[in-house]
């Protein structure tokens, strides 16, 4: 029909029950998806250096990745992650089209590789399932549903525990689960909120995530083109479709489609690729799977439904990975690296020296020079530290007025010091000076800052 995929003609929500065929594709999405979930809900359990793989607490205004620890000091590293990832799904996008929704989307996984699977073991394939849903209400389809209510509902409920746990930290998921209910009010609250959202996802909404809400769909359709690799019906050698004719004895005009329709039964989305390109196409291949099975049954070369651009069917390009998506290739490399560079280079505290503003020096006893300064200390490490200043030449000294002392996990410490400087030893009317920023015997940074003083003629 045309309009909304997800949609009668009478304005009413059209159900989709996809049947599931095993193919190649299936298997490896499969893989992938089994190391994802082990991943997703390992994840907040794994420890690095004492610290969870992810974390992503916005209360505490506290990140951890791959065992690194962010603060809100560390805001340029997000801006970059940002920036690397709209420019990946840019150009991920324009090489590859939208094979990131079938493939590695959680919504996309969670949906077909768990809830699927779990409805067709309990209520049966595709056909059983429409037809237990049209069906009136026995005491066998009551027990259907409710058991597969229960189900959905504890998984939901362990994705909410597990994303919850990447917000609030594992140790303080357990702590809610261990304590009275009364002690966690918040955070009761928020793993049962979180349940009646992720089923509501997956027991009603579905793919319409995929199609009305998600803002992905829409923006591929601007930003693929006819060099585009996407899961495509190559209408050239399909067409004109038709039944396949056993009996026949002379050569027919028709194409090796053999219009079975299970293209569009597979569909998790409900489409029919033998249209075209589609928004609401999420790449996942089930359509190449279950059409190559067809091919190979009536003996015709398999791949009428591959992943294709239209140049590849109708300009007869070779496939091929041509120098446009290696440059894609290449340029969302570099932005990565750069990314990683900036996360492990980084170090554990900074400091920020300034000269107090609108001082001149001062003449000191015993042939010093001094200037005031003011110095901010950041520290980004996942525990506190005692930390203090001191110069790189031994001949300057400093003195504070606010000595540093511990800068806790996560925080900011100011100090205010005089820094003295032989008379002896300044030879413009600003000079360089390198202090140390020390933590016990470590030099932690080393930062320059100008000294200004009288010209030693």
């Amino acid at each position: 029909m045309d309009g909304l995929i997800s949609g009668n003609n009478d304005g009413k929500r059209k159900w989709i029950y996809p049947l599931i065929r095993k193919g190649i594709f299936y298997k490896w999405r499969s893989a992938i998806s089994y190391g994802y979930l082990i991943l997703f809900f390992s994840g907040p359990f794994i420890r690095i250096n004492g610290q969870p793989f992810m974390l992503l607490n916005v209360i505490d205004k506290q990140f951890v990745l791959a065992g690194q620890v962010f603060w809100p000091q560390d805001i340029f590293l997000f801006m970059i992650a940002s920036l690397v990832f709209l420019v990946c799904i840019v150009l991920f996008t324009i090489a590859f089209g939208r094979i990131f929704c079938g493939w590695i989307c959680p919504q996309t996984i969670f949906m077909e590789m768990v809830f699927r699977k779990i409805e067709e073991l309990i209520e049966g394939d595709a056909h059983k399932r429409k037809k237990l849903d049209a069906a009136p209400w026995t005491s066998g389809k009551i027990r259907k549903k409710t058991i597969k209510t229960i189900v959905f509902l504890f998984i939901s409920f362990l994705i909410a525990n597990t994303f919850l746990a990447y917000i609030i930290g594992s140790s303080a998921l357990i702590k809610i689960m261990l304590e009275p209910v009364t002690s966690h009010w918040v955070g009761f609250v928020s793993i049962w909120f979180f349940t009646a959202i992720f089923y509501l996802v997956y027991s009603r909404i579905r793919e319409q995530v995929c199609t009305l809400f998600c803002p992905y769909g829409r923006l591929q359709g601007v930003m693929i083109d006819k060099h585009t690799l996407v899961v495509a019906y190559d209408d050239v050698r399909g067409e004109p479709r038709g039944k396949l004719d056993r009996k026949a004895v002379l050569p027919t005009l028709k194409g090796d489609c053999v219009d079975c329709g299970l293209c569009v039964e597979v569909c998790p989305t409900g489409i029919d690729i033998r249209k075209g390109t589609q928004l609401e196409c999420i790449n996942c291949t089930a359509c190449i799977d279950v059409c190559d099975e067809v091919m190979d049954k009536i003996h015709k070369p398999s791949k009428l439904i591959g992943f294709f651009s239209a140049n590849m069917i109708h300009a007869k390009e070779k496939p091929s990975f041509t120098g446009r998506m290696m440059a894609y290739s290449v340029v969302i490399a570099v932005l990565i690296g750069i990314l990683c560079y900036f996360i492990f280079s980084r170090n554990d505290m900074d400091i920020t020296v300034m000269r107090q503003a609108g001082m001149l020096y001062q003449q000191q006893p015993n042939g010093y020079i001094s200037n005031i300064y003011n110095a901010d200390i950041t520290n980004k490490a996942n525990k506190s530290r005692v930390v203090t200043l001191r110069p790189e030449d031994p001949a300057i000294k400093i003195k504070f007025i606010q000595a540093p002392g511990t800068v806790n996990q996560g925080s900011d410490a100011k100090t205010v010091f005089f820094v003295y400087v032989p008379a002896n030893k300044i030879y413009a009317l600003e000079t360089d000076v390198r202090l140390q920023l020390v933590s016990g015997n470590k030099i932690i940074q080393t930062v320059t800052t100008t000294f200004v003083g009288p010209l030693n003629n």
